[in-house]
């Protein structure tokens, strides 16, 4: 990072021209947590996500998804440019209709693998 003539904070860009969690460049990533472990949480649900780019999309529908009921906790392995893996954890089954459509207002897709 430097601080420009301007006094704007510059952020240095990847080869892939994009910002750390932005960047074509980055590799799958994982926001793990220690639901797979819990007791509390003993229904797991895992949906293919597309059009997820970087960790801000996975911090946007992570935050949509953990809103509903029951659910305790969601991981998400981000593929970028391809599908995503999200798991939910929660309490009882979830709906995959309502999983879907949470997903869809997030403005993402649930696919079909």
């Amino acid at each position: 990072m430097t601080l420009a003539d301007s006094g704007r904070l510059e952020l240095p860009l990847l080869s892939g021209g994009g910002c750390a969690c932005c960047s074509v460049d980055a590799g799958p990533s994982s926001r793990t947590g220690t639901a797979a472990e819990s007791p509390d949480l003993p229904f797991s649900s895992t949906f293919g996500v597309a059009g997820m780019t970087c960790s801000s999309c996975v911090r946007h529908v992570t935050g949509e998804l953990a809103a509903l009921g029951g659910v305790g906790d969601v991981q998400v392995v981000l593929v970028v440019g391809g599908v995503s893996t999200v798991t939910v954890h929660s309490t009882a089954p979830v709906d995959a209709a309502e999983v879907s459509a949470t997903v869809a207002e997030a403005g993402y897709e649930v696919v079909t693998r």
